[in-house]
Formats: C-alpha cells, sequence, structure tokens
C-alpha cells in the first residue's frame, strides 16, 4: 500500500487545523486507492479520506487512525449522452474548480456557478455541492463507489445516493454516521453543449447573483468570471495571501424549514421556497365520473432561510472575535469561521458553540455545521 510519513493534517485542510494522524497513505491511482482502502478496512482500522481539504475541521489531537489522501486525476469524456449533451467521467481527486474550468473551456454548461469552491470532484455528491440555484444533483448521472462492506467498486447511479440540499446518503452529518460507508471513486456528468456563444441564463437565483435579466444572453467565459469576482469579493476563492478564506467555506448551511416555522421569523429574513414534488395527475374513467372532487391538496413548500442573515442578527458583525481567540468570522462573509493565523480546532469550535448558541437563543433555530467535524465537538 502507498503508505507515507504522516504529516499534519494543518498542512491539508483550508481551516489548518489538525495534528498529524497515526497512519498516512496518497493514492495517486484507482488501484493504489482501493488497495490503501481494503488494507485499512481489513485491519479495523478507524479511517477517513482528504481530498482539497476544504471540508473538514480536524481535532487537534492526533487521529489514531489512518488518512486517506485521494490524489487520483481525470476527466474523460464517455459516451452515453442525448444529442446535444456531453458526458464527463471525473476522478475523485480531480480539482474541482478546474474541472469546472475545463468545462467552460470546452462549451460545457451545467456546473458554471459553481466556478471557485474549493475542494475535489469526488467530495461534490457527498454534501450535493451547489451556489446560486446549481446543484450537483442536476447533472449528476452516476459515481464509482467502493463500499466498505463489500470491498467491491460498482457504478451506482445518482438516485440510489438520494441527493438532498447538502446531503447524501455518504454524508456524515454532525453527530452521524452516513448511512452507506464508501468511498467515491469517480462520478460522471452529463453537460449541456453551448459552446461559445451567448445563451439566457435559467435561474432566478444565479440571475439575480449576475444582475441579469431573463432575457440577457450571455457566455460560459463571462458566467464563471462574474463568479470568481463575487466569491472572491466574499473571501470564498482560496487565496494564501488572504486569512478570510482559511476557511471551510460556508461553516453553517443555510436551513431549510417547515414554512410555519419560517413565518416566525422576522420578515426582512431572507428566505427561499424549496419546491416539494408536484401533486400526481389524477385521471378519472368518463363512466366514474361523478361531478367536481375536491383536488388533493398540496403540501406548503419548505423554506430555506439565510443563516448569515440570522448570525448577523444575533449581534455577530463580519469579522467578529471571541477575546483573545484566533478564530473569527469572515470579514466579508458572516457564514465563514477562519483561522485568523494558528488558531486551534479548539478555538474554532469555541467560536461555533457561541454562535449556535445565540442563534438558537434569538430565533429557536439549531443551526447545523456544514463541514465534516473529526475529533471535534461542538
Amino acid at each position: 500500500m502507498p503508505e507515507v510519513t504522516p504529516v499534519p493534517l494543518a498542512r491539508l485542510t483550508t481551516l489548518r487545523t489538525g495534528a498529524a494522524p497515526a497512519r498516512m497513505y496518497e493514492a495517486r491511482t484507482v488501484d493504489e486507492l482501493v488497495d490503501a482502502l481494503r488494507g485499512i478496512w481489513d485491519d479495523g482500522d478507524d479511517w477517513f479520506v482528504v481530498g482539497g481539504g476544504s471540508n473538514l475541521l480536524v481535532g487537534d489531537e492526533p487521529f489514531d487512525g489512518s488518512v486517506v489522501r485521494i490524489l487520483t486525476e481525470g476527466i474523460t469524456p464517455v459516451a452515453g449522452a442525448p444529442d446535444g449533451h456531453q458526458r464527463l467521467r471525473v476522478q475523485a481527486g480531480q480539482n474541482w474548480d478546474e474541472l469546472v474550468a475545463y468545462a467552460v473551456d470546452h462549451g460545457l454548461a451545467g456546473i458554471t456557478a459553481m466556478s471557485g469552491i474549493p475542494g475535489s470532484a469526488g467530495a461534490a455528491p457527498v454534501q450535493n455541492v451547489g451556489a446560486y440555484g446549481q446543484e450537483i444533483v442536476q447533472t449528476l448521472v452516476e459515481v464509482e463507489l467502493l463500499d466498505e462492506d463489500t470491498g467491491e467498486v460498482s457504478t451506482v447511479p445518482a438516485a440510489e445516493l438520494e441527493l438532498g440540499f447538502r446531503t447524501s446518503v455518504l454524508k456524515a452529518h454532525y453527530g452521524s454516521e452516513p448511512r452507506r460507508r464508501a468511498v467515491i471513486v469517480s462520478l460522471t456528468l452529463e453537460l449541456a453543449e453551448w459552446g461559445d456563444a451567448a445563451h439566457t441564463v435559467a435561474g432566478s437565483q444565479l440571475r439575480a447573483a449576475l444582475g441579469l435579466s431573463p432575457d440577457d444572453a450571455v457566455t460560459l467565459r463571462w458566467v464563471r468570471d462574474q463568479i470568481l469576482t463575487i466569491r472572491a469579493r466574499k473571501g470564498m476563492v482560496l487565496d494564501a495571501a488572504d486569512p478570510d478564506t482559511y476557511s471551510a467555506g460556508s461553516f453553517f448551511q443555510n436551513a431549510v424549514v417547515p414554512a410555519s416555522f419560517a413565518r416566525t421569523l422576522p420578515a426582512e429574513c431572507p428566505r427561499w421556497p424549496v419546491a416539494p414534488d408536484p401533486a400526481p395527475d389524477r385521471v378519472i374513467p368518463l363512466e366514474d365520473y361523478a361531478g367536481l372532487s375536491p383536488m388533493p391538496s398540496t403540501p406548503e413548500p419548505d423554506v430555506k432561510v439565510s443563516s448569515a442573515w440570522l448570525i448577523e442578527h444575533s449581534g455577530f458583525g463580519k469579522g467578529f472575535k471571541l477575546p483573545r481567540s484566533r478564530a473569527g468570522l469572515s470579514t466579508k462573509h458572516a457564514l465563514a469561521l477562519t483561522n485568523r493565523g494558528g488558531a486551534t480546532a479548539g478555538e474554532l469550535a469555541e467560536l461555533a458553540r457561541y454562535i449556535r448558541i445565540r442563534v438558537h437563543s434569538e430565533f429557536g433555530l439549531m443551526l447545523q455545521p456544514e463541514p465534516v467535524l473529526v475529533g471535534v465537538e461542538l
């Protein structure tokens, strides 16, 4: 197996925390990845994988187990797409933003709004990454999964991952285990062929972010450039010279709540309806029709509310820090917890706990962390 000398995880994670684990492996090929994980599972060792390290808060005590770095790369066009679309098979360790750049360079639409998101492609389906109304569930066809239970690699349709708002059966939500313990080896996306021509942009959330009307036509390159500019203004594009980017992106998820609860929040709190599944069509045979009948009730859609607004209106301004702490909110974006220089995981967790308690006290909502926490409690 490709075992290497362990290095501090603070060097491999964008939050810059974590001691060196007991054991570390680097997998640069699919065979190395499969062999390393099978060996670890056979030994019964505790484990986790690291791709880009952008969605991890790792504790200060050494992890007494094995860490596997997924360093596989590659983007390959594959057959199977309908007319006007192209399928790409992407290795799990492929840098996500390089994948988006590849798609834009080849005139392929569907993931452009996710430009600038740090991390690896294999991590994207785990929490159904998204931005400005685009999510990977919209383009994901299938993944190759290495299951811990069987040790085998199988091709799994996207529907079996149960992708939802920042979730899937593969994600270890805070305080719980994933419903399926497996590692993504590769993923296949199906993207629309836009070419270099200008097109109108679907999705009101993306148009609003870009300042477009429904009739405005723009190129993929223009959209990518604008998204990168927006994310950079928020400190969401990695920059070694900017401590605001020493983060895991949005630390807390925008909360999805019942509409009845959303009505208890101040009207000024930004919110977006989460459309329910449409009611099924009813077909009544003519011989059975006996006049008008009541229509089935349509469930009231859940509502996604802005956690950044809740944080700021609980008394936390951008740049907030606890006394003597080296952790703080980004000076550009209230959802990002940042390492201002030498902060421990304990300092970041202390700030996160304080924010959660205050928001809960003010609005009755317990914010959920988005990153995976290893050896850390909130």
